[in-house]
């Protein structure tokens, strides 16, 4: 008996524990911050309560019919074939539920696709992990990357409310401003998705696709690649931050200060120090998740740079890997991600980096004499 009760007490302790743990699950979906996710969830309603019931008439009838016409009541089964009317109204009947639960889903698929009248434009671009906002209109862009730290990653500390769904630059929108989403990807097929926006729209390569979205509340919003991307898939977070117009206008002009300063930035004279402390915040967010924050790699797909030969030995051709790429590998074409200045100082930093201690020493200058040479 006590050996009843203690199985009886397990078995009560482990249904108690999906159930404390899961107190906040749904199985619905909930409306968004924009009037497009609210569109959406209001059509999903629609379209719920009517297959809803659907399935109460055609189940109850089929129940019902099944009861009432069993043989333990005595009913004999009837012989007949074609039945005209039934089936003009079986015919007739879906067409009309179709009609009906179209017309909203149309509706809705229209708005959805309305990109004019935008008074922002954002280009959107995937790379392998994170993304690139370019704001068109005002002629400055920047990555965003997963800012989530590898001792959260790998169990080291305590994981936080957020893990993996933080950035370090998130896109920036007005509220109650339409915003265009101009997406498009530099490598492979990734997915920009905002839950609560309802909107999720594929980035490839070679085609722009367009979306938009208008946010009606301030506030921190966030989402995922949602394509199959690589090996980093599970860490290119979308984060979306929604301000008001003021506090977005003076955003806007600091970002464009600094991108003024970065331009500068190329004609200053560097310092060794300068450039390794600098090398070592741009290979942490463009180079580390393929070469490992030690430089080790993971061969063969990502060589070692720690050792490497064309690290110690040949600067034109590691200035060149950088900027070009290598094709038919994963090494990515940086030329266009980076500026001259972060060029040159993650070169620099690889070159001196983990042991390497070549000395060598390229500055943004002649980064810039490269990329533009004849």
């Amino acid at each position: 008996m006590r050996v009843h009760a203690k199985r009886a007490g397990v078995l009560l302790g482990g249904l108690m524990t999906p159930a404390l743990s899961m107190a906040d699950w749904t199985l619905n979906m909930s409306p968004g911050v924009t009037g497009t996710s609210n569109d959406i969830f209001s059509l999903h309603m629609t379209i719920l309560w009517i297959c809803v019931v659907i399935g109460v008439v055609v189940f109850g009838v089929m129940f019902w019919s099944i009861f009432a016409h069993r043989k333990s009541s005595g009913r004999k089964p009837a012989n007949f074939h074609e039945n005209t009317l039934v089936e003009i109204l079986w015919t007739i009947i879906p067409l009309v539920i179709l009609v009906v639960m179209a017309i909203p889903a149309t509706a809705t698929l229209v708005d959805m696709y309305d990109t004019s009248e935008a008074e922002v434009d954002i280009k959107v671009t995937g790379y392998q992990w994170r993304w690139k906002y370019d704001y068109v209109d005002e002629e400055f862009g920047y990555f965003s990357s997963m800012s989530t730290s590898k001792d959260e990653i790998y169990n080291r500390i305590g994981k936080n409310e957020n893990y993996l769904l933080d950035v370090d630059n998130p896109m920036v929108v007005p509220v109650g401003a339409k915003v265009r989403l101009l997406l498009t990807a530099n490598d492979v097929i990734h997915s920009w998705w905002v839950p609560e926006f309802g909107v999720k729209k594929d980035a490839i390569p070679g085609f722009i696709n367009e979306t938009w979205t208008r946010v009606d509340e301030p506030g921190i919003y966030r989402g995922q690649c949602t394509e199959l991307c690589g090996k980093d898939h599970g860490f290119m977070p979308v984060v979306v931050k929604a301000v008001p117009q003021d506090e977005y206008d003076e955003w806007v002009a600091g970002k464009k200060e600094e991108a003024e300063r970065e331009r500068e930035l190329t004609e200053k004279d560097w310092t060794m120090e300068e450039l390794m402390e600098r090398g070592e915040k741009t290979y942490a967010s463009a180079c580390a998740s393929c070469h490992q924050e030690d430089g080790s790699g993971s061969p063969p797909a990502f060589p070692a740079l720690q050792g490497s030969e064309m690290v110690l030995e040949d600067m034109e051709g590691h200035l060149d890997v950088v900027v070009n790429g290598v094709s038919g590998t994963a090494m990515q074409a940086f030329g266009d991600q980076l500026n001259e200045v972060d060029l040159a100082a993650v070169i620099t930093y690889e070159r001196n980096a983990w042991g390497n201690d070549t000395g060598d020493m390229i500055t943004p200058k002649e980064v810039f004499e490269y990329k533009n040479q004849d």
